[in-house]
């Protein structure tokens, strides 16, 4: 039964990276922390927007996040997460 739960999790894994808007802000976390306001500079989307998906990745343990005064900077939960997305893009990119 283990098996099945962990399938599951790599599938629920695999759903957030299915999200255009997500993928973009794990591109730009790919290369470091940024701030909220950051992000969306970076990417030109609204504040809401990227704040959902921020919630939605930390949720799922993709991102993690720190307070530093008004701010909340937020970088990749780990060297997995890079990894799976740095596999995908280069496998996308040899085809």
């Amino acid at each position: 039964m283990q098996h099945h739960n962990t399938i599951e999790r790599i599938n629920l894994l695999f759903k957030i990276f299915s999200d255009p808007t997500r993928l973009k802000i794990i591109d730009l976390l790919v290369d470091g922390e940024y701030c909220v306001q950051d992000i969306c500079q970076k990417l030109t989307l609204q504040q809401s927007t990227v704040s959902h998906q921020l919630r939605l990745l930390r949720q799922k343990n993709v991102v993690k996040d720190r307070r530093e005064g008004k701010h909340v900077f937020y970088k990749l939960k780990d060297h997995h997460v890079k990894k799976i997305y740095e596999m995908a893009r280069d496998h996308v990119l040899e085809c």
